[in-house]
Parts: C-alpha cells; structure tokens; sequence
C-alpha cells in the first residue's frame, strides 16, 4: 500500500491531497516495521533475515518525510 498510497497523493488535485496520502504512505511503513518485528519475536524468522529490511524501510521512511518537507516549503 506503500506505492499506492503515494501515486494516488500524485494523482489528487493539490498539495494538500499530496501530504495527506505521503502521511498515510509513511504510516504504512511504520505499519510495516511492526509486522516484520512481530514476525521475529514469534519466531517466524531470525532478526539476521528482517535486518536488511527494517534498515530499507527506515531508509523510505527518511525518503518520504524529506518528500513531505519539500512540499511544504514549496507551498509556502
């Protein structure tokens, strides 16, 4: 839901639309973040195997909110 919510925000009218779907991109990341580390405290998976993919999605989570800012100051 990650991509999707950040082209529909591109394909609404406005910055303000935009804003509202990166913040709702960005709460499915943290979403994401939380499935995965419940997958590892019931032992589904090892830590070593999640690590790569915390770090990729803390990384889009930086990615998404310096997108964010850029809107805002552009709006300003």
């Amino acid at each position: 839901s990650i991509p999707s919510n950040i082209a529909e925000g591109c394909g609404r009218e406005g910055d303000a639309e935009l804003l509202r779907f990166l913040e709702i991109a960005n709460g499915s990341t943290y979403e994401l973040e939380t499935q995965l580390e419940i997958m590892v405290k019931l032992k589904f998976t090892d830590e070593e195997k999640v690590a790569p993919l915390l770090h990729r999605i803390q990384h889009l989570q930086v990615m998404i909110h310096n997108y964010r800012n850029y809107i805002k100051q552009k709006t300003k």
